[in-house]
């Protein structure tokens, strides 16, 4: 056996040295398997935190800070809040003189139920029996609780929508302007404000003690628009025949509305003491309110004969 064998034979194996390369001070741990960043971290918010020892950079003081901090403005700032809460607070009592907000929420007081029931009974006022407003604690309740109530909701809305079929209908007929349109809306809402001073000026004349308001008298009187609109609608779909039959049946509606409607209004005393409408005083009530009913057919006509071709 060769003397080199023997030799590597009898000499035990010594273990490999691997060079482990020595880390720099700028490098990281080959062995270290995720990166060391607290000390980074820490030098990174040593170097940022703010004397103040919160650990966040101080902020410079703005304009609106210094400005907010000046006693003076302050001050300024205080009055002018007072003198808006004074404002305020004078409008809102000063603006029941003129529009009697409170008053109108309970005109607008409806809903779906009570919209329905109250177009079947303009349109067929002859199935109903009991024409009284309910009362609670000397206040009519509110218009959805009571079909009798008078209300604002339905008038409006029927305003605004015989305007809009007026211009469908000037417009099916190649007669549609906005000016023909803005004087037939101005037209209609006139002929309501002359009516409405007339019958107020007819009461003072007549001395009626009565519960009317002016604005129950704009309620009742906007109850026309509705027959008005099924009138034209029903024109423009099935001829001119056809609307004078719809608008007949609506007049004779109102009619008998207004009638079992004012009758409690301005006859309320007789009608509560149960006493006949005799002697001259009551008499010309009994013709005011014929009267009032007596000019809702005739304006249903004025306002929308034209409209129909």
């Amino acid at each position: 056996m060769h003397p080199a064998g023997l030799a590597a034979a009898g000499t035990p194996r010594q273990p490999s040295k691997r060079r482990v390369p020595v880390s720099q001070p700028g490098m990281a741990d080959p062995h270290q398997l995720f990166d060391d960043t607290s000390s980074a971290q820490s030098r990174g918010y040593g170097a940022q935190r703010a004397p103040g020892g919160l650990g966040y950079p101080t902020a410079s003081a703005s304009p609106q800070s210094a400005f907010l901090g000046d006693p003076v403005s302050n001050m300024a700032m205080a009055y002018g809040s007072s003198l808006a809460a004074q404002g305020k607070e004078l409008v809102d009592k000063n603006i029941d003189r003129f529009i009697p907000v409170t008053k109108l929420k309970y005109y607008f007081a409806v809903d779906t139920m009570y919209v329905g029931k109250k177009l079947g009974l303009l349109f067929f006022p002859y199935l109903h029996q009991d024409w009284e407003v309910q009362y609670q604690q000397d206040t009519p309740v509110a218009p959805r609780f009571d079909v009798n109530a008078p209300d604002l909701y339905i008038p409006a809305m029927a305003f605004i929508t015989y305007v809009l079929v007026a211009g469908l209908a000037l417009g099916t007929q190649d007669r549609f302007s906005p000016d023909l349109l803005g004087l037939q809306a101005s037209s209609a809402l006139a002929w309501l404000t002359l009516e409405v001073l007339a019958i107020l000026l007819s009461l003072y004349l007549v001395t009626v003690n009565t519960d009317l308001t002016t604005i129950d008298l704009v309620a009742f009187l906007g109850y026309k628009y509705v027959g008005m609109i099924g009138g034209v609608l029903m024109g423009l779909l099935f001829g001119k025949v056809v609307y004078y039959l719809v608008l007949g049946w609506c007049c004779v509606s109102i009619f008998v509305f207004m009638i079992r409607t004012l009758r409690l209004k301005i006859l309320a005393e007789a009608a509560a003491e149960g006493i006949p409408v005799r002697g001259a005083r009551n008499q010309l009530r009994m013709y005011l309110t014929m009267a009032v009913a007596a000019a809702q057919p005739l304006l249903m006509y004025w306002l929308t004969f034209h409209l129909v071709r």
